[in-house]
C-alpha cells in the first residue's frame, strides 16, 4: 500500500509534512512576491525621479532591453525638449538654424524609445530651412513665430521632383522649404496655434521681377514618408505652395490656418497633396494667393513615368477664399493619376472659382470616382469648372496624344448665392467628361442670363430638380431614379468664356 492507508502514523507524518511544505511554500512565493514588488516599486519610484530631472535613459534602457526594443502609439512623446536649450534666441533677429538642427540631431537619438517634443516657446525664431527627423513632435506654443529668413543665399538647393521633370518654375535644382523632410515615419507638427511665416513677400518680389534663377520652395515639404499629422497651426506667407506632402502615406492635416495675400502672392497655394494615399484634411481656413487645395500627382510625361496616383483622399469641413484661382482643384499635374476623392461641408467665398478640375492634352492619367458634397459658394465667378485645355507643360517632350480620362464625377447638395456662372464644363472630343452627376442644386445667380449652366462633351445625369436649368448634355431622371429624358446630343457645345 504505497498511499500509507494501512500505517496511522506514517500517514499522520504524511499529513504533518505536507501542511508543512505548503505553510513554507506559501511564506517562500509570499516573501519572492513581494520582493519583486518592492524592487519593481523602488525601480518605478527612482526611475519617474531621475526622468523629471532629465536623466530618464535608466527606465528607457530597462523597457527596451526587456521588451525588444520600446514602441509607443503615435505621437506619444515621453521627452520634451525646449528649443532654448539648444541655444536659441527668440528675438527675430538671431538666427536659430544650428539651434533646431542640434534639437533636431537630438530627438533621433531617442526614436527607438518613441520619439521626442521640441517645443518651440513664444517668440520669434527666425531660421534658414531643417529637416526634421522620425518620430517628432515640433510643438509650437502660443505666440511662437518661426520666421524664415530672406536671404535666399542660405536656403539649400536640392533636385527636382522626380515627377516634374525639373524645377517647376526654372530648369535645374529649387530652394528647400523652410521645414522639409525625406524618408520619415511618425511626425507630428503642431502646438497652441503658434505660427510659421515664410516672409514670402521677399520670394513673390523676386519672381515678378525674374531675379530668381531657381524655383521656390515651399513653407513645408514632407516627402516619402508616412504616418505625417499637422494640426492646429497656422501657416502664413510661404514663398511657394504653403504644405505640400509628395509620394506620402497616412497624412492628416486638422484644424490649420493658411493665410497669403489674395493678390501678388503668385503660387501660394495652401495645401498640395501630391502622389499621396490615404489623406484627411478637415477643419481648415484657408485664403491664399492661388487654389486653396491643388491635388496633384506629376506633370506630363514625368508624372506618367514616376506612376504614383493620389487615392483616397478625404476633405470636409473647410472654408476657403481664392480670388486668384480656386478654393479646392483637382490638377492640373495629374499625370500619375487622382481617385478616390471625397469632398463634404466646403465653404468657398469672395473667391474667382470654388471647385476646378484642370487638365490638358499631354497629361495623361486619370481623374475618376470624385465625390463633392454639400457645397456652398458665396460670392464666386465660376461654381464648378471643369477644363481640359490647360496647357502648360514642362518641355517639349511631352506626348500630345496622352489623353486623361475624367468620369465617375457627382455633386450632391450643391447651394449657392451671387454666382456668375455655377457650371462650367469643358470637355473635348478627345477628352470627354463621363458619368457627371447631379443632384440636389440650388444656386442663386448675379445675372439673370442664359449660358449659366455651360458644357461641352459631356455624359452624364441629373436627379431631381435643380436650378439652374441643367445643360442638354444631361440625361434627365426623377426624384426616384425615373428615366424622364435621354439627351441626345451630349457632345454639344455650349461654352461662353466671354461671360
Amino acid at each position: 500500500m504505497t498511499d500509507g492507508a494501512g500505517f496511522p502514523g506514517l500517514q499522520r507524518g504524511k499529513s504533518e509534512l505536507h501542511r508543512r511544505i505548503s505553510a513554507a511554500s506559501i511564506s517562500f512565493l509570499a516573501s519572492r512576491y513581494c520582493s519583486v514588488l518592492l524592487v519593481l516599486w523602488i525601480v518605478g519610484f527612482a526611475s519617474v525621479f531621475f526622468w523629471q530631472r532629465g536623466a530618464g535613459d535608466g527606465l528607457r534602457v530597462f523597457l527596451w532591453a526587456t521588451a525588444g526594443g520600446f514602441q509607443t502609439a503615435p505621437g506619444v512623446r515621453y521627452r520634451v525638449f525646449n528649443l532654448e536649450d539648444f541655444g536659441a534666441v527668440g528675438d527675430g533677429q538671431t538666427v536659430n538654424t544650428a539651434a533646431f538642427e542640434r534639437a533636431v540631431a537630438e530627438i533621433a537619438k531617442h526614436s527607438r524609445w518613441g520619439g521626442a517634443q521640441l517645443t518651440v516657446p513664444a517668440g520669434v525664431w527666425l531660421t534658414a530651412p531643417f529637416n526634421l527627423t522620425s518620430h517628432m513632435t515640433l510643438f509650437l506654443a502660443a505666440d511662437a513665430v518661426i520666421l524664415g529668413i530672406e536671404d535666399e543665399e542660405l536656403w539649400p538647393l536640392m533636385p527636382a521632383l522626380p515627377s516634374y521633370g525639373y524645377g517647376r518654375e526654372h530648369p535645374g535644382p529649387r530652394y528647400s522649404s523652410l521645414i522639409h523632410g525625406q524618408n520619415l515615419k511618425d511626425v507630428e507638427i503642431t502646438g497652441q496655434n503658434g505660427t510659421i511665416d515664410g516672409q514670402g513677400h521677399v520670394w513673390w518680389r523676386k519672381y515678378r521681377q525674374k531675379l530668381l534663377n531657381h524655383t521656390r520652395g515651399p513653407l513645408i515639404q514632407i516627402m516619402w514618408s508616412t504616418d505625417i499629422r499637422i494640426s492646429n497651426i497656422t501657416l502664413q506667407n510661404s514663398p511657394f505652395w504653403t504644405l505640400h506632402p509628395f509620394d506620402c502615406k497616412n497624412v492628416n492635416i486638422s484644424g490649420v490656418t493658411i493665410l497669403a495675400p489674395v493678390h501678388d502672392a503668385p503660387n501660394t497655394d495652401g495645401i498640395d497633396p501630391d502622389s499621396c494615399e490615404n489623406v484627411v484634411i478637415e477643419n481648415c481656413y484657408i485664403s491664399v494667393g492661388d487654389d486653396g487645395i491643388a491635388i496633384k500627382s506629376g506633370w506630363d510625361q514625368y508624372g506618367i513615368a514616376y506612376n504614383r496616383s493620389s487615392t483616397n483622399i478625404y476633405i470636409r469641413n473647410l472654408v476657403v477664399r481664392s480670388m486668384v484661382s480656386a478654393g479646392v482643384s483637382i490638377g492640373s499635374e495629374m499625370s500619375g493619376g487622382i481617385s478616390n476623392v471625397s469632398m463634404e461641408n466646403i465653404h468657398v467665398w469672395n473667391s474667382k472659382r470654388a471647385i476646378r478640375i484642370k487638365t490638358a492634352p499631354g497629361r495623361g492619367g486619370y481623374v475618376r470616382h470624385i465625390s463633392y458634397r454639400n457645397l456652398t459658394f458665396d460670392d464666386v465667378r465660376v461654381g464648378i469648372l471643369v477644363k481640359t485645355d490647360y496647357n502648360e507643360h514642362p518641355d517639349e517632350e511631352y506626348d500630345p496624344k496622352a489623353f486623361p480620362i475624367l468620369e465617375n464625377i457627382h455633386f450632391t447638395g450643391v447651394r449657392g448665392q451671387s454666382v456668375r456662372v455655377p457650371v462650367r464644363i469643358q470637355g473635348s472630343d478627345d477628352i470627354p467628361v463621363k458619368n457627371v452627376v447631379f443632384r440636389d442644386m440650388y444656386v442663386g445667380l448675379q445675372y439673370k442670363k442664359k449660358h449659366i449652366f455651360q458644357c461641352s462633351y459631356v455624359e452624364g445625369r441629373v436627379y431631381g430638380s435643380i436650378f439652374p436649368e441643367p445643360c442638354e448634355n444631361l440625361d434627365r431622371y426623377d426624384e426616384h431614379g425615373e428615366l424622364v429624358s435621354r439627351s441626345v446630343s451630349p457632345n454639344a457645345t455650349d461654352i461662353d468664356y466671354d461671360f
